[in-house]
């Protein structure tokens, strides 16, 4: 009888655990940072970010970084992840896999794109054709400017790297590459402001103060849609839109706007559809090839 009434207490709990309303402390929001720089630097200002959600919401949001690119994916196909800031090429994936659905897209001082870039240290690497039979640093498989689209670029141009390495980080290239060990690294470009360049080689300015002059850029990539933020199929459409209305506020406010900077520097979220990121799709049909088979 004991082990009966045992029995019921714990599928009771289990009952109750299950049926919590989303957004509450017993079952938040699970809101994915793509690791795309320093988790550190990513977690000290999502958690600006995480509580301006919760009191303009009244919903309890947790932000997460996880360990790659591709658990942002994951997650959101298994409802890990309810909502993500995600790179262009993770959210195809996620898109065509998951039905996982853009809302927003970031912008910069007006532009909502951005780019691949190839770098170099060595100055006898001047051209892409220099690459070749070298080492290569990439972000990671899933990462649009860390690696699809300038792996596309030396394949186009016929160059074949002896070795290739994932990094993790686009930080994580650079100084992959200003250390000397590797040869050349792809990681994403924005244009300059105000004569000071914005790209990835500014994330290890502090540890390298003269990286702007010793590593160049080589070689850049057509032009790419910015970062979306992506909900999971089957997300909640009242809370969608309060945290989609949330985001946009944070992006209107002064400290929102210098917390996104430097988050994944951006300064604005505009609304976007799942159309916006075609020109992506096309480039991946000029291949030969979906998504999927780029991360296989």
């Amino acid at each position: 009888m004991k082990k009966i009434l045992i029995f019921l207490t714990l599928f009771s709990a289990l009952s109750c655990t299950s049926k919590r309303e989303l957004g509450t402390e017993g079952n938040p929001i699970h809101f994915a940072l793509v690791p795309g720089q320093d988790a550190a630097v990513l977690l000290e200002n999502g958690k600006i970010l995480e509580q301006w959600l919760r009191d303009q919401t009244n919903l309890v949001v947790k932000i997460q970084v996880p360990a790659n690119f591709v658990a942002v994916i994951e997650g959101l196909g298994s409802q890990r992840v309810d909502f993500a800031i995600i790179n262009t090429f993770g959210y195809i994936l996620a898109h065509d896999k998951y039905q996982a659905n853009a809302v927003l897209i970031g912008e910069n001082n007006g532009r909502s794109e951005y780019w691949g870039q190839i770098i170099a240290r060595d100055p006898k690497i001047k051209s892409l054709k220099d690459i070749n039979g070298k080492k290569m640093a990439y972000v990671d498989p899933a990462s649009t400017s860390g690696y699809v689209l300038p792996a596309t670029l030396l394949k186009d141009a016929g160059v074949k790297p002896r070795e290739l390495v994932f990094a993790g980080k686009h930080d994580s290239v650079v100084s992959m590459v200003y250390q000397g060990q590797v040869d050349a690294g792809a990681t994403y470009h924005t244009p300059a402001e105000d004569g000071k360049p914005q790209d990835a080689r500014r994330l290890v300015l502090t540890q390298f103060p003269d990286v702007f002059d010793k590593v160049r850029i080589i070689a850049m990539t057509g032009s790419i849609p910015s970062d979306p933020v992506v909900f999971r199929a089957g997300f909640p459409a009242e809370q969608q839109k309060k945290l989609v209305e949330a985001l946009k506020n944070f992006s209107a406010s002064p400290n929102g706007k210098q917390t996104l900077r430097k988050l994944y520097h951006i300064t604005n979220f505009k609304d976007c559809t799942d159309q916006t990121f075609d020109p992506v799709r096309k480039i991946l049909l000029n291949l030969g090839k979906n998504a999927q088979d780029l991360v296989k």
